[in-house]
């Protein structure tokens, strides 16, 4: 069931050597010097009790899009069908990519036949996702003011687009034609993408307020006002919606859950956790989004609290002493998620104990251990997980053991997780390349 994953380039030149991704199960192994991925000691290890557990999960099924930044509403994904043998479709520039003072941080959505991307200077495009074919592009940085501003992202929902900026204007945009429909005025800038959900818009401004909007006319509905941070971690978690609660992550590490309709309270909890072994881990924020998913939602910490939560009551089911920066990924009975310490873990959404533990390169110049390396959420597409890294490569992993199955070069580093809808995988690089493989 499990076929290899081919080491092809994403570059042209890569390419000629073997042209997909997904080879077959014997097929001959490639020349070339073997190199160890394990390159540090793992600090993770798996709960004795599980290690050797037969890991299960539900078939890979399409999805058509990838309307929100994390996918649907809830960020509950599960496992993505795409094709048997991944080639390259077609590539594009969206526009700047990372600099000094800019960041390419907003993951690409997909709706209705288009792929929207918003680049390191506030310029919204959207293209056509079979071909690549830019269709229309909208720049949002206002009148007067540079470009030194990092953007929050995009959401979709029934013809329009939402985009958060880094100028605390938040965009109501038509997706067909890309006219500007309302601006909203925040309170402070926003760096973590909108979610949109039944005609509402709900985004997070860098002073921890969450704000309601009406998706059609910008108005504002209710808001939220959290505990303000002086220091934290560069973007920020997109709210999930689902069942008519609104559950907001916010860079104090607290987490709360509010009524859709009005904005009442439903629970508060507090992601703060012991592990504080430099001043990185000290900072509590939550910059992966929370999930939402059969009644339960999961969080986790910068600073080392991974949460599993009863989504009517508050009550926690389990805690388990992991962080990250990213969003978890979860599909069937399992969560993946990427540590700081480049660690791939596997965790059981049941109890939160440990199954398996897969070390990544953690240092661009291993030798030394210098140069930290950074790495994506990861996704789980057709029974192999996909992890982009800063080190301008993405590796493919055996969820039901972690195993490595192989690795793709990329053009540049890749910061912003990938992306797959229509059978479909998309990359977006931090020099703005956009790469679709089907």
């Amino acid at each position: 069931m499990l076929r290899r994953l081919c080491m092809v380039g994403v570059a042209v030149a890569s390419l000629s050597a073997c042209d997909t991704w997904l080879g077959e199960k014997d097929a001959p192994p490639l020349p070339g010097e073997r190199i160890s991925v394990l390159l540090h000691e793992r600090s993770l290890t798996p709960a004795p009790e599980v290690a050797d557990t037969k890991i299960l999960l539900p078939p890979p099924s399409p999805n058509s899009d990838w309307p929100q930044t994390g996918g649907f509403a809830n960020h509950a994904m599960h496992h993505i069908e795409v094709g048997e043998n991944l080639s390259k479709l077609w590539s594009t520039s969206v526009g700047d990519g990372s600099g000094d003072s800019e960041r390419i941080v907003a993951q690409p959505i997909v709706a209705d036949g288009k792929i929207f991307t918003i680049d390191s200077e506030n310029l919204v495009s959207a293209f056509n996702a079979d071909t690549g074919k830019r269709l229309w592009e909208l720049e949002l940085t206002p009148e007067g003011e540079d470009d030194g501003h990092i953007s929050g992202g995009l959401a979709y929902e029934n013809g329009r687009l939402f985009v958060a900026t880094g100028f605390a204007l938040l965009f109501g945009i038509d997706a067909n034609t890309g006219q500007t429909i309302w601006v909203s005025k925040t309170d402070a800038p926003m760096r973590a993408a909108p979610t949109a959900r039944g005609n509402r818009v709900f985004a997070i401004t860098l002073n921890n307020e969450l704000v309601a909007y009406d998706g059609r006319n910008g108005d504002k509905l209710w808001d939220y006002k959290g505990i303000s941070e002086t220091a934290s971690i560069l973007g920020g978690a997109s709210p999930a919606v689902d069942s008519g609660v609104v559950v907001a992550a916010f860079s104090s590490g607290d987490v709360v859950a509010l009524k859709v309709e009005n904005g009442n309270q439903v629970w508060a909890d507090n992601l703060t956790g012991a592990r504080r072994t430099d001043a990185v881990s000290a900072l509590t924020a939550i910059r992966g989004r929370p999930i939402i998913d059969r009644g339960r939602v999961y969080a986790i910490s910068n600073s080392g609290s991974f949460v599993s939560i009863d989504l009517t009551t508050g009550q926690r089911y389990w805690s388990q002493e992991l962080s990250s920066q990213e969003t978890p990924w979860i599909a069937g009975d399992y969560l993946f998620i990427v540590t700081p310490d480049a660690e791939l873990v596997c965790v059981n959404r049941n109890d939160g104990r440990i199954h398996w533990v897969t070390a990544l390169p953690r240092y661009e110049d291993p030798e030394e251990r210098k140069g930290n390396l950074t790495w994506s959420t990861p996704i789980l597409v057709s029974d192999r997980l996909i992890v982009a890294g800063s080190n301008e490569q993405a590796y493919s992993v055996n969820p039901y053991n972690g195993e490595i199955m192989g690795l793709v070069e990329m053009p540049d580093r890749i910061i912003v997780p990938p992306l797959a809808a229509n059978r479909t995988l998309y990359f977006l690089s931090d020099d703005a390349d956009l790469v679709a493989y089907r």
